[in-house]
């Protein structure tokens, strides 16, 4: 008999203490039971922690495992650095929401431990399998976080709406999947790499449909347009912390894979897949930018922000250079600042009957609550793309990478988006300083919120200052996936 061989599994490590953190924890709060969501949320942020750490002291190297189906390398490092921040962060904002709503339960921060593992290993899929078994273990446990509120119809409905349109993204990812298996005879990414280089191959159109239903299926998944039908609804209807949680963090991921997906397997085909993607970055950024101007919800509004901002975001991808890819970076790590403060700000939005989240009550908010004006303030004019904020030079990178790549027209359209888009994240500024106060918060945010909001408006203004060390990582990053 032949000797079985054990993976390497350092490559893996900040997984595995994911998951041997969500068994542990999941045994601990079934033996205490209602006392044990706070000791089990905290237990969660350690683990998180503890990955990261993990994550960040690993050998700039590309290390696989698991036969070849699990890749780390400096761009998974860079991409699951910020999942791992985010996830932490919306633990840490849900504690107050949670017992404010009296939904404070243990099985919450574990079902935000196995999404987050979902997401690390959907970023270091270097295999179909692995890639959909990461894929499906993250959304398995968002379809349940956006239903968490079980006696709220809202969240019921954002949750079931959520599972059927997600069963069938997986449907048509797997689908294509088959179409690419059938038409290469592998599932492995640098088997697929290897043979579409090789010196006289050509496209089966079979393997094209095949690219396009697994587009199709990432699409979903990062809510591009004509996929985007559910994430309204479920921004609207989740519990508000699970709704930062899904802006920033599952985002990050999706993308991650798409880039590893297009980079990787599929970059000697550079000519059949981006057209997919500019016509996805095109309808995105068309439809955040309108359909966000009618919206009275605060939540709602954020989604189509999401929506919008998600096609600017493909448009460093359309690029298909390094250049389009460090932009993509840059752009995910500045969006992950400014939708963290902004949902802490949305979170500072309770009267004494409950949460609030229509844009009428922040009228005048200036006046009785300056400091958070002013930081609201920042995050919006920063998601519009005004100079000198973050968010114009994460916009200002990627439309140079598409300039230099020969897309001027795709440019062209999301600076004209991001135009129009700027009127409704204006409107919220002008409701706050210009309108009269309507209603007064509850209270001011906790310790621990309020630092999260004043670093992330540090950030967010302050980056024109000193932008050098993200755009030299984010560029380190980006070098791993070129050939």
């Amino acid at each position: 008999m032949t000797p079985a061989v054990l993976p390497d599994l350092i490559p893996a490590l900040p997984e595995l203490v994911l998951a041997i953190a969500a068994m542990a924890l999941l045994v601990f709060g079934v033996f205490r039971r209602e006392d044990a969501a706070g000791s089990v949320a905290f237990g969660a942020i350690i683990a998180m922690g503890v990955a990261l750490v993990g994550v960040l002291s690993m050998m700039p190297d590309r290390a696989l495992t698991f036969g070849g189906m699990f890749v780390m390398d400096g761009f998974g490092q860079f991409t699951k650095g910020m999942v791992l921040i985010s996830s932490m962060l919306a633990v840490v904002m849900s504690g107050g929401y949670m017992k404010a709503e009296r939904v404070e339960r243990f099985e919450y921060p574990i079902l935000m431990l196995l999404a987050t593992l979902g997401m690390l290993m959907m970023i270091s899929a270097n295999n179909l399998i692995s890639l959909y078994v990461g894929l499906e273990l993250q959304s398995l446990s968002l379809y349940v976080l956006a239903a968490f509120r079980r006696d709220s119809v809202v969240s019921t409905e954002a949750g079931l709406k959520y599972f059927v349109l997600g069963a069938l993204s997986s449907g048509m990812l797997l689908y294509g999947s088959s179409l690419v298996y059938g038409y290469t005879g592998t599932t492995s990414f640098d088997a697929m790499g290897a043979l579409f280089n090789a010196a006289g191959y050509e496209t089966p159109v079979g393997l094209i449909f095949g690219i396009a239903f697994i587009a199709a299926g990432l699409a979903f998944k990062v809510s591009a347009v004509p996929f985007h039908m559910w994430t309204p609804d479920v921004y609207e209807g989740a519990p508000t912390p699970v709704t930062a949680f899904f802006a920033v963090a599952p985002k990050i991921a999706a993308l991650a894979l798409f880039a590893r997906v297009v980079y990787e397997p599929f970059a000697a085909l550079h000519d059949q897949w981006q057209q997919i993607i500019v016509f996805l970055s095109i309808a995105s950024m068309v439809l955040g930018a309108v359909a966000a101007i009618v919206q009275t919800n605060i939540k709602r509004l954020m989604a189509y922000s999401s929506i919008g901002h998600v096609g600017y975001a493909l448009i460093g991808l359309a690029a298909g250079t390094e250049e389009g890819l460090r932009g993509l970076l840059i752009y995910l790590a500045i969006y992950l600042a400014m939708n963290i403060g902004t949902f802490v700000c949305i979170l500072a939005m309770r009267k004494t009957e409950g949460m609030s989240e229509e844009i009428s009550d922040l009228a005048g908010l200036a006046r009785t609550r300056p400091g958070l004006a002013a930081a609201f303030a920042i995050f919006m004019f920063s998601l519009a793309g005004i100079p000198p904020l973050a968010g114009f030079f994460g916009k200002f990178y990627i439309f140079l990478a598409a300039v230099h790549a020969d897309l001027v027209p795709l440019a062209v359209i999301g600076v004209v988006a991001s135009v129009i888009g700027a009127y409704y994240y204006l409107r919220i500024v002008k409701v706050m300083y210009f309108d009269e106060p309507v209603v007064e918060f509850e209270r001011p945010l906790a310790r621990d919120m309020g630092l999260i909001v004043t670093v992330a408006a540090a950030v967010t203004a302050l980056f024109v200052i000193y932008p050098t060390p993200l755009l030299t990582t984010a560029a380190n990053a980006a070098s791993w996936l070129m050939p």
